[in-house]
């Protein structure tokens, strides 16, 4: 009973909490007893507690392995504010200084570390192992115990040496192994490298009710997030991507688009890395675009949508992704993107990997490629990789294929016709060569196994392959066939199957929905929109223009380009911000001529009852942007404008229409400095009357009317820029 007391008292004291999560009073029970202990809890279950609370009632220190230098840091700073005290734990990694690691074994040595956070690393190094025999251990945690195997989504081969470093330190020291992701395999595997057989497993199901999951084609990708962050304003997310350069570029094109992001990787700095946390914990940014080093241990309970640019590698690495969704049981939307040129692109980086980690590797994106594929309740098919059974009807429509029409089919005969192939070939095959052979395709494996004179060989071609793939996934996640991992995905019968083929019974299984194709656009190439142009408004803006141009005694073309009009009667812009994202239209422009322009759209859309599309253009991140802020910047200095252009290495034609671009966006700038130079004051005056009076600002017109003998095309097109600018903006 005295544990019991002091348990509830202890958490109430270090944590704030009046009650338990699920199995964790077990858990810390079991721990506190010295017995081995091995813990599966979903991301959001409150692993930490049942290491943490232990450790703080232990004699002792505990000592905590963890593979992140951020995730120690993340709960070390937590430990602290509880327990109040900083000394009460610490964290020894390659962050440290010589001075900071002699302070904390220090700390450790006078007994007021209770618990001491290690990378497995520095684990195994021989001076941290001479230290960690000289103290008194409480028990090992190893947390993210999946990194163990192989089979997990973030093998470490440092991990499986823990067991030989924790016998070197003393006998019998208890451990719990922590992981929040593991197939029935990689459970295995844990229990053996770490020899804890025995050891009492706590077992959470992996079902999160509260997230609703979805998979998408990957058509208009940067269009459908933006517009999906622009409906879900005011609530945080994620978004994953597995290469730095996308995670930096879709960044970008969401600060373009009025979204407050910032990207996360292993190539920023510490310092950027701890600081775009903060801000993402304080929320002073929106979304943090991220490749996956992000998120573990980050304790963030409202994160209302996890969005997968990329599709995963494996189904444990999207689990756990996902799983930093609604971690307070309210609302989490997890939304993957999915194309088969991602997969291609996922099985090229596996070419070059040693033949057993290629195999692996494939296995582990098969189950990936399945699950998206399949029409069948996302629910079903996640908890199913974890080994755990799930009735899709407890799925409340919370995944998009539950919330989908289906198509059903007849499944007893050509289940039958599979399980009864599987069990008279020896089920030495798995589900590709199967699929060959009832689709007729002949090659060297089928030939080999002289499976092209078989009497099934071809008799499935008119279903065709998204049929026989729709049947073999179902007679899997029935419970008719398991995958035998071990051996390269073969098919093997269970108990079930062999029930089946002697008492079978009509079934029906669900036809997949082929993913529709795809196509990848990089954020360079984001549509600009194509709807239908309004000519009626467009009449009314011209006439707009005209009268404020009057007003202003200012030729219209000043005001807005005619591209930038068009535009406005494709998109209907309603707001100063989304006017600023029509081509043409910069912040200034916007502001200095906006509002008319604005409010009879806004009237015309009310009055005509327009549907807007609501997927206003999406501002693609201009590659050009570090080149605009450049040139603006030389011309701040008063650099020769054909100086700039080499220095850039760009001719002076390109330069010019830069600068025009940058000007007709609405941004002031000077070159007074460098026309002096080259155009007399006179001929100056000259060309500022024309435009001054001219209906349109075409350079040819103006050479017609001025003369080709007196002025160059650069000429009139570098007046015009000036005129633009002092005039426009």
């Amino acid at each position: 009973m005295e544990i019991e007391k002091s348990l509830y008292d202890n958490l109430q004291e270090f944590f704030g909490f009046d009650t338990f999560k699920g199995d964790q009073e077990a858990i810390i029970t079991n721990i506190l007893n010295k017995k081995d202990t091995f813990v599966i809890m979903p991301t959001g279950g409150g692993k930490s507690i049942c290491y943490q609370l232990p450790a703080l009632m232990s004699e002792g220190t505990a000592i905590v392995i963890s593979p992140l230098i951020a995730l120690m840091k993340n709960q070390v700073d937590q430990l602290r504010a509880f327990g109040g005290s900083d000394s009460i734990a610490h964290f020894l990694n390659s962050s440290l200084t010589k001075g900071e690691t002699n302070m904390v074994k220090a700390d450790v040595t006078a007994g007021k570390t209770k618990l001491l956070y290690v990378a497995p690393e520095s684990l195994s190094k021989e001076e941290n192992l001479q230290f960690l025999k000289s103290i008194r251990v409480s028990f090992v945690a190893v947390d993210e115990a999946h990194c163990i195997s192989e089979w997990g989504h973030d093998f470490r081969p440092e991990y499986r040496k823990i067991r030989q470093v924790i016998n070197g330190i003393s006998d019998n020291i208890p451990i719990i192994a922590l992981t929040a992701t593991a197939t029935p395999k990689v459970q295995s595997d844990i229990r053996k490298n770490l020899q804890m057989n025995d050891a009492t497993l706590f077992k959470s199901s992996f079902n999160r009710p509260n997230l609703y999951y979805e998979v998408r084609a990957k058509n208009n990708v940067v269009k459908e997030i933006v517009k999906f962050i622009k409906n879900n304003s005011g609530k945080t997310g994620i978004i994953y991507c597995l290469s730095r350069k996308k995670v930096e570029e879709i960044a970008e094109v969401l600060n373009i688009n009025g979204i407050k992001a910032l990207p996360y990787h292993a190539g920023l700095d510490a310092k950027t890395r701890a600081d775009t946390q903060d801000k993402f914990l304080m929320e002073d940014v929106e979304v943090i675009v991220a490749t996956i080093a992000f998120g573990m241990g980050i304790d963030k309970p409202d994160v209302r949508y996890v969005i997968h640019h990329d599709i995963p590698k494996s189904m444990e690495g999207y689990y756990q992704e996902t799983g930093r969704a609604g971690r307070d049981g309210g609302e989490g939307v997890c939304v993957a993107f999915y194309s088969k040129k991602d997969i291609e692109k996922l099985t090229k980086f596996m070419k070059d990997k040693p033949v057993s980690e290629r195999e692996i590797g494939t296995q582990i994106l098969k189950e990936v490629i399945d699950y998206s594929e399949s029409s069948v309740c996302r629910r079903k098919q996640i908890l199913h990789y974890f080994g755990e059974k799930f009735d899709e009807t407890g799925c409340t429509n919370m995944c998009d294929n539950c919330r989908s029409a289906k198509t059903y089919f007849d499944a007893e005969e050509d289940l039958l016709k599979i399980l009864g192939f599987i069990r008279d070939e020896g089920q030495k095959f798995d589900d590709h060569h199967i699929i060959n052979v009832f689709i007729g395709q002949n090659n060297q494996p089928i030939s080999a196994y002289k499976h092209d004179t078989h009497p099934l060989f071809g008799s499935g071609k008119e279903e065709g392959v998204n049929y026989w793939n729709s049947l073999l996934r179902q007679a899997e996640l029935a419970g008719f066939i398991r995958k035998d991992i071990d051996h390269y995905g073969l098919l093997n019968l269970t108990e079930d199957g062999k029930k089946y083929l002697k008492n079978p019974y009509a079934l029906k299984f669900i036809l997949n929905r082929p993913m529709e194709n795809t196509d990848e656009d990089s954020s360079e190439e984001v549509s600009q929109g194509t709807g239908t142009l309004d000519s009626q408004l467009l009449l009314m803006l011209k006439d707009l223009r005209k009268k404020i141009a009057k007003q202003k005694s200012l030729p219209p073309f000043v005001i807005f380009q005619d591209p930038s009009l068009e535009e406005m009667c494709i998109h209907y812009p309603i707001s100063t911000e989304e006017l600023k994202k029509i081509h043409g239209v910069g912040a200034g422009k916007a502001l200095k001529f906006g509002a008319p322009f604005v409010d009879l759209i806004k009237k015309y859309v009310e009055e005509n009852d327009i549907e807007r599309a609501q997927d206003m253009v999406i501002k693609s991140a201009a590659n050009k942007s570090a080149l605009k802020v450049s040139i603006i910047q030389n011309i701040d200095r008063k650099i020769a404008l054909d100086d700039i252009a080499s220095s850039k290495g760009i001719s002076y034609e390109d330069l010019l229409k830069e600068v025009e671009s940058i000007v007709y966006s609405g941004t002031k700038l000077n070159i007074s400095y460098f026309v002096d130079e080259m155009i007399d004051q006179d001929r100056q005056d000259e060309v500022y009357d024309y435009f001054r009076s001219a209906e349109e600002d075409s350079i040819k017109a103006a050479l017609a009317e001025l003369g080709e003998e007196d002025y160059t095309y650069e000429d009139i097109q570098l007046m015009r820029i000036k005129f633009l600018s002092e005039l426009g903006n």
